[in-house]
């Protein structure tokens, strides 16, 4: 016998999940709806990179969108009760290495539930050693469903800070960080780090000032602010061209206290992040034959004085790039050493100090040259080969080198940070 069309719509709907039994009837007529969580997506863009020469300006597009369309059953419009920017340097150091000086801010460890206090690094380890000051974004605003409203941010980053590190005693680390806040809500923080080079020099120029008298205009203002911002760019380029174009033979005689083991050729001893450290070597004109050499490029960490954890505690080295070579009989010979846009130009703060460097190590033989081969035999074909074993003298070598920074641009290309960073609140 067919069951009714009302039984089984009943049926069915006893064995859907979102029904539960009830003791009366058996069964709960219960509607399953999911609302729609509400939420805004927050956005930040930088337009060039995340690169910066320090006395730059920094741009950054932020982007508030309520991703609900219209069409949704659930849509309704979505509030926000400001929105802040603000750069800071945090500052990390090992406690092994480095007697950490006295803090001057409060700690901001944990976020009220209504506070509304914007504090940038809230919950960062570490101290907050520069700041620029905080720029509000908006108050109040109501953003539709589908509806996006973005925002310029703009801030010249400070000329007299460190450049970002990341060493084995100290870290040096940018970020911009956006803080909004729904009302009745904890404030939420999107953070965009950056990276800032320093080039020495920059902060002593005077930029010629025009002749033309110009009004009293804020407009005008900022747009000579922005020229100047590209002018100093534009200088920075030119000083580190001129640093590190200039050429001028350098020859250093290698020696021990045996004799002469040959001669270091190279051409300069200032370069940029991104170049090649090239060298010669001639062991043609040497009395002490040189079996094998190394060169290692180096940077050398030292913790000024005052902030050592320890009195005379051991320099930290770190090597980028290393060239190995066995060169017994060998005339002439020569290396390339790559400086990696990664890493850190050489400077110096109150705290840590950083020197780049070209580490040799020589192995040279105990013996004249004509014994480091032995006659194999006493027939016509005669064969050469080496020593089974043979006395052996090392002694290492450092020179200094000058590193500077490059075009930002062209660090950005490697760079571990991305364009645009977003979070959803």
């Amino acid at each position: 016998m067919p069951v009714p069309g009302l039984a089984v719509a009943i049926l069915a709907l006893l064995q859907h999940p979102a029904l539960s039994p009830c003791p009366l009837l058996g069964f709960s007529w219960q509607v399953c709806s999911r609302a729609v969580q509400a939420m805004i997506e927050v956005l930040a863009k930088l337009g060039r990179g995340p690169v910066f020469l320090a006395g730059e300006v920094l741009e950054c597009v932020i982007t508030f969108t309520n991703p609900l369309s219209a069409s949704s059953t659930s849509a309704s419009s979505e509030m926000l009760a400001w929105a802040s920017a603000q750069i800071h340097c945090q500052f990390h150091a090992s406690e092994n290495r480095v007697a950490l000086p006295p803090s001057d801010g409060s700690k901001h460890d944990v976020q009220a539930e209504n506070e509304t206090v914007f504090v940038p690094n809230r919950g960062e380890r570490g101290q907050c050693i520069l700041s620029t000051p905080p720029k509000i974004l908006f108050c109040d605003l109501r953003l539709d469903p589908g509806e996006s409203k973005s925002y310029s941010y703009c801030e010249t980053l400070p000329i007299d800070g460190p450049p970002s590190f990341r060493g084995q005693s100290v870290k040096y680390v940018y970020k911009l960080t956006i803080g909004c806040q729904r009302v009745n809500s904890p404030i939420k923080l999107l953070r965009v780090p950056f990276r800032v080079l320093v080039l020495h020099g920059l902060k002593d120029y005077q930029f010629p000032q025009d002749e033309a008298v110009a009004p009293s205009n804020p407009f005008l203002e900022e747009e000579e602010g922005l020229k100047k911002d590209s002018r100093l760019a534009d200088l920075a380029t030119e000083l580190l061209m001129v640093a590190t174009s200039r050429r001028s033979l350098h020859l250093y005689n290698i020696s021990n206290t045996r004799g002469k083991v040959g001669t270091f050729c190279i051409f300069k001893t200032v370069y940029k992040i991104g170049e090649d450290v090239i060298g010669t070597f001639n062991f043609s004109e040497g009395d002490i034959p040189c079996l094998q050499f190394s060169v290692s490029l180096q940077t050398e960490e030292s913790i000024q004085e005052e902030f050592q954890r320890r009195r005379g505690q051991p320099v930290s080295f770190s090597t980028h790039a290393r060239h190995q070579e066995a060169c017994l009989h060998t005339a002439q010979s020569s290396f390339s050493l790559p400086i990696p846009l990664s890493s850190t130009p050489g400077f110096t703060t109150n705290i840590v100090s950083l020197k780049w460097r070209l580490h040799f190590e020589f192995v040279t033989s105990g013996e004249s040259a004509g014994t480091c081969l032995v006659r194999g035999s006493q027939s016509e074909a005669v064969t050469w080969t080496g020593v089974e074993q043979m006395e052996v003298d090392t002694f290492s070598w450092d020179l200094p080198i000058k590193v500077l920074p490059t075009n930002p641009i062209l660090a950005s290309y490697v760079s571990q940070f991305s364009n645009t960073n977003s979070i959803t609140i």
